[in-house]
């Protein structure tokens, strides 16, 4: 006597657990990620992020690399254009500041360190 054949698996899952990213959304979320895939970048936020005022000037900014001033400006430019960082022109100097917002598709994918969290500023 044959044993009965059990019933096949599933080839694949039903369905999409959930909705696919929009091609938009997916394309704002590449742009932030190639803005911040450097770690250079990713060490000007902290340092923009962990300042007691929540700013910082590009003179400062140079000072805490062993780089030029121009190529730190093309880092900060990237980051703006990204418009993760907001730019304050004060006199003849650049003041650079978080855009928190911005971060919030990134927040949602990673959990990051902590100048990708939320911060309480007085």
């Amino acid at each position: 006597m044959l044993a009965p054949h059990p019933a096949p698996p599933p080839a694949c899952a039903p369905g999409p657990i959930r909705p696919p990213l929009r091609r938009t959304d997916a394309e704002q979320i590449a742009r932030l990620l190639k803005a911040l895939s450097d770690p250079t970048r990713l060490q000007i936020l902290s340092i923009i992020e962990a300042s007691p005022a929540g700013e910082a000037c590009v003179c400062d900014l140079t000072e805490a690399f062993d780089m030029t001033q121009p190529a730190i400006s093309h880092h900060l430019k990237i980051l703006a254009d990204a418009k993760l960082l907001r730019r304050d022109k004060r006199g003849s100097w650049a003041w650079y500041s978080l855009v928190p917002a911005q971060l919030d598709p990134i927040r949602q994918l990673l959990p990051g360190p902590h100048f990708l969290q939320p911060a309480d500023r007085a």
